[in-house]
């Protein structure tokens, strides 16, 4: 399937060999989403890139170049994500992909000192988000025809390794990142007949810039977290972008309602932090 920047992708679900595969990734102005942009481009998806910072992700849409999409978009208003995926399938026509990416920040603070304002928004981004995109793509999927698989699209929700076990003081990131593996595993049980696949990924620390910002300014231990990271570092972004891609393409046929972490190693390991050995070991 020609691009523009002339690589290929294999088709995507119901897409013909002369149409490119069009992926929709929220939250695409930096971090993760950005980097999937990038990779998703870079295998020849036409890319729709939604983000709360118009100017930021109108920027982005310009670094990939020609036959991408910029758009504005609050995930957690319902008329500003139709009005989003309305757009898309006028500029591009279809939508084989969607990648509920957009987050924010949970509030810092002990518990007892958190509102339950800051709860609701971080909640109201990460799942109703996820949740209303879902809602107004799926309609557009299911529009268009089966490939040789019967599949008509694929959605990637983002989890995180909050997902699998307890943060302290990280309550509505928690409640959020859990609740999208319950979102997860429902919107693929109800619609694997009709042709579309739902999965999540769960990264660990990712080397986004804000996470080095962070670091920089003492907010956390990235030496600490490595550490106690199996695979002895962070993750870079370019890194959970590819396992996205993949879970998005038709690679990926046969999987839905699955959670692949892609944590460095953290989810699985049970041992005191001693039995990983010194970093850099042989």
């Amino acid at each position: 399937m020609s691009h523009e920047s002339g690589q290929t992708v294999a088709p995507a679900a119901g897409s013909s060999p002369r149409t490119p595969a069009v992926a929709v990734i929220t939250g695409a102005a930096d971090g993760i989403g950005w980097a999937t942009a990038q990779v998703m481009a870079g295998q020849g998806w036409r890319v729709a890139l939604l983000d709360l910072r118009a100017d930021s992700v109108r920027a982005r849409a310009a670094e990939l170049g020609p036959g991408h999409l910029a758009l504005a978009c609050d995930v957690s208003d319902a008329d500003s994500v139709q009005a989003a995926v309305d757009s898309v399938g006028t500029c591009l026509g279809r939508i084989d992909a969607l990648i509920n990416n957009a987050g924010i920040a949970d509030q810092s603070a002990p518990t007892l000192q958190q509102t339950a304002a800051a709860f609701d928004r971080v909640l109201a981004v990460h799942l109703r988000g996820a949740f209303l995109m879902s809602q107004a793509v799926i309609p557009r999927m299911l529009a268009q025809p089966r490939d040789a698989r019967g599949n008509r699209g694929a959605i990637v929700n983002l989890g995180s390794i909050a997902s699998l076990g307890g943060i302290p003081g990280r309550n509505a990131y928690s409640a959020a990142k859990a609740g999208m593996l319950g979102l997860t595993r429902a919107l693929a049980s109800e619609w694997a007949r009709s042709g579309i696949r739902v999965n999540a990924v769960a990264p660990g620390y990712v080397a986004t810039e804000l996470v080095v910002g962070l670091a920089q300014q003492g907010a956390i231990d990235t030496d600490a977290i490595a550490r106690r990271t199996p695979l002895g570092r962070l993750a870079d972004p370019a890194e959970i972008a590819a396992v996205i891609a993949f879970l998005a393409s038709p690679t990926a046929s046969y999987v839905t309602g699955a959670v692949l972490s892609a944590d460095g190693g953290w989810s699985s390991f049970g041992a005191p932090e001693s039995a990983l050995g010194p970093l850099g070991s042989d």
